[in-house]
């Protein structure tokens, strides 16, 4: 899978993925008074809508990204609906060959993380495959130790399919978990390297491996540490944009080719209608050009 993520950023020469995480607040006004004119104030029409403003942010950035990264609590809050919009807008976007890490922070006992792992594994019925929700990659809260990591590994074997493993979030209560020292160093340095052995066996040709691990933007000092401290592990950033991150805060994430990290920004790209004047049937053509901006940000400082 990071092989195939790492050949997407260099074709399309940007290392930024975009995080389709919709709210209802963030739907223009005409989409959100057309659906719910057809389908009532109910969760089919919050479905109906987030895929159609899914499909048009993909539509206008495809050319340009390696990868989306929808969040699913954005979409299990409306139920079987939100859901339905969440496969839906996965198999949009795999159609537009993007590669999809699919939000998830599971993290559970093993008996439970073996069900969760249906999300890259596929789900299998007395012999019968299927893979459902047609995820390349999924992140993971790593609190329970390897037991909630395990399932997830065969997927990653022989499968192509990967991880991004919470390390160091990108939010400030993080800290008081994240940041305790234990026999002079912090939590998330423990965690970062049991994360470098459990993909230690999966590195690619370009020298990352299939485990990566979520490193946050607005952590520079950190960022870098882990950087050294985890020379093959393919980072997910957070952090970049709505929470004040910038490019030259993350620049030391990245190798000498820059690679070794993928960018994400949510709210600054999906909703940055909203910041331009009034431009609701707009809002995917100004998704497209947050991207160019973020795209062009990033590449003030790394090398591609």
């Amino acid at each position: 899978m990071i092989d195939r993520l790492i050949e997407q950023i260099k074709v399309k020469q940007n290392p930024t993925v975009v995080g389709l995480d919709p709210t209802l607040e963030m739907i223009p006004d005409f989409l959100k008074e057309k659906c719910f004119k057809k389908w009532g104030k109910t969760p089919k029409a919050v479905g109906k809508m987030f895929y159609k403003f899914n499909k048009e942010i993909i539509d206008y950035s495809y050319d340009l990204i390696p990868a989306v990264k929808p969040q699913i609590a954005m979409y299990e809050r409306y139920g079987i609906e939100g859901l339905k919009s969440y496969i839906k807008t996965i198999k949009y976007a795999k159609k537009k060959n993007l590669l999809v890490i699919g939000d998830i922070k599971r993290g559970d006992i093993f008996s439970t993380a073996e069900a969760y792992s249906a999300h890259i594994n596929g789900t299998n019925i007395e012999g019968e495959i299927f893979d459902l929700w047609k995820e390349d990659a999924v992140t993971l809260n790593p609190y329970m130790g390897y037991d909630a990591i395990e399932p997830f590994m065969d997927a990653c074997k022989n499968k192509d399919k990967g991880l991004f493993i919470l390390v160091k979030t990108s939010n400030k209560s993080g800290e008081e978990l994240q940041d305790l020292i234990v026999n002079g160093k912090p939590i998330y340095d423990y965690t970062a390297d049991l994360v470098k052995n459990w993909g230690r066996s999966l590195i690619g040709k370009y020298g990352y491996s299939n485990i990566g691990a979520v490193v946050g933007a607005t952590y520079k000092e950190q960022g870098e540490e882990l950087r050294e401290r985890m020379p093959q592990t393919f980072f997910l950033v957070p952090g970049y944009g709505a929470q004040g991150a910038t490019a030259n805060d993350i620049s030391g994430y990245f190798d000498e080719r820059g690679l070794g990290a993928i960018v994400n920004s949510s709210r600054g790209i999906i909703a940055a209608y909203k910041k331009q004047g009034d431009r609701d049937k707009d809002f995917a053509k100004a998704s497209r050009e947050a991207v160019i901006m973020m795209r062009d940000d990033l590449k003030n400082v790394i090398k591609l």
